[in-house]
């Protein structure tokens, strides 16, 4: 069967994939080309001569950019879209996904780890709207489903096709098998357990948890303009996007807060508001932050240092902290699950009002202060707890929401403790059990005399 597509490969590292890809394609499309920003990258790794080499049309664009490429260059009403590093592609898929047009723009099959734009179908119908999407500032492929009518081929389908779904394999990012997509966590594979425990020896328990954390991509947009791509565990996105934009100062006014819409499956969320706002301020100057998974700041040290310093007459006693840092931990369940998640708690007037949890410490702090916002739930005279290393962005984004005390049951930085005392911050950390290090403002944390300091 010769189907009236076109094939598009993305460029990769290993070049040699290019003809390995191509290859494996040809039973199934009529036509072949190659998209890359980088054409005499591929001048000799075996491509057949009648495979044409165009140069992507906007450079250094993603995958988006050069889908525009192929749209506009192909000579067929489709164009099967494959990135070059998923050499495995099933011509068995590719028909499934062919039949399956239909009435639709996009055909995109859904596997484990949701929808995969990659290895997906798209109409010549697309290119006006992708080329709007590119000009907007975004890139993600996926940015283009809203205005789309799109097929999402289901995964049991695919895999009465592709048993192992080798077609989605990505060889340059492998994923990790049993990451499911719509769970917090994702279980562990029983083989894997099993082996980790024989490892630990005998008599010795492994304490490896039944299931693994989740991490996704995802993109926030604000009045359609793309801002940031975070790496956050995907739930309770709504809030995540409004603590990070609070407090980053491009969210002020509640009442301006028009919408926030989540498109959970394909990592997207587009946050409007009424509010003026330049996107200038967030092309100029990032700053990554510290630690694994970095997180990303608009604000610079030198600003951070130009906050308002917090008055606040709120006092504390130890032994209260320690009790709301066992009851954070109560209630964190997706750490209990996994082992591997941070959580930040909110104490208003005595009380754990709320926790929140994620992969990445920020991301579970603008989480916690971005449902406050939210909801209007003061912070004024509020407590922060958190499992994670408070940083210099950590103390900021506490100031901004006017947040007293921050506690961590791990380490404070010396630039975190530097700018904390310059704005009113009392930081403490290695809040463990009856111990606790008070780095600044110490007058707001009454301790017993017998606990060591």
């Amino acid at each position: 069967m010769r189907m009236g597509v076109d094939k598009t490969l993305l460029p990769l590292d290993d070049q040699a994939l290019v003809a390995r890809v191509a290859a494996a394609v040809e039973e199934v499309c009529a036509h072949v080309m190659v998209i890359t920003s980088c054409p005499e990258a591929l001048a000799a790794v075996g491509l057949d001569a009648a495979v044409p080499i165009h140069s992507a049309e906007m450079p250094y664009q993603g995958p988006l950019g050069r889908l525009v490429t192929a749209l506009s260059e192909a000579p067929h009403e489709w164009v099967l879209a494959v990135a070059a590093d998923m050499p495995h592609v099933s011509a068995g898929v590719i028909r499934s996904l062919w039949d399956a047009r239909r009435q639709a723009d996009i055909v995109v099959p859904v596997i484990e780890r949701g929808p995969e734009p990659l290895l997906a179908l798209y109409s010549r119908r697309c290119l006006p709207v992708a080329r709007r999407v590119l000009a907007s500032g975004r890139r993600r492929v996926v940015a283009l489903f809203p205005d789309l009518r799109v097929v999402e081929y289901p995964i049991d389908g695919l895999r009465r096709i592709d048993p192992e779904l080798k077609s989605f394999l990505n060889v340059n990012t492998p994923d990790e098998p049993g990451l499911g997509r719509g769970d917090r966590a994702a279980p562990v594979e029983p083989a894997a357990a099993a082996a980790e425990q024989a490892d630990a020896g005998p008599g010795k328990r492994s304490r490896r948890p039944g299931r693994l954390p989740i991490e996704r991509p995802i993109t926030l947009y604000l009045n359609q303009v793309e801002v940031v791509t975070v790496q956050a565990t995907p739930d309770q996105l709504e809030e995540m996007s409004a603590g990070f934009f609070v407090a980053e100062g491009l969210l002020t006014d509640r009442a301006a807060l028009e919408s926030i819409d989540v498109d959970r499956k394909r990592g997207l969320v587009w946050v409007s508001t009424a509010e003026r706002f330049s996107a200038d301020r967030v092309s100029r100057t990032r700053t990554l932050t510290s630690g694994c998974g970095r997180g990303i700041t608009f604000s610079t040290v030198a600003q951070a240092r130009g906050l308002a310093s917090i008055e606040s007459a709120l006092i504390v006693e130890q032994s209260v902290l320690e009790a709301h840092m066992r009851a954070m931990a109560r209630s964190a369940g997706a750490y209990l699950e996994t082992g591997g998640m941070h959580a930040c708690g909110l104490v208003v007037d005595g009380r754990l009002e709320l926790v929140r949890e994620d992969v990445g410490r920020h991301n579970a702090l603008d989480k916690l202060l971005g449902r406050a916002w939210l909801d209007g739930i003061p912070t004024r005279d509020a407590v922060v707890l958190s499992t994670g290393r408070i940083s210099y962005e950590m103390a900021v984004k506490a100031a901004k929401a006017a947040v007293p005390v921050l506690v961590s049951r791990t380490a404070v930085t010396d630039l975190a403790a530097e700018i904390a005392r310059q704005l009113g911050v009392t930081v403490a950390g290695y809040a463990r059990g009856a111990a606790i290090t008070v780095c600044t403002h110490p007058g707001r944390i009454l301790r017993d005399r017998s606990v060591p300091r």
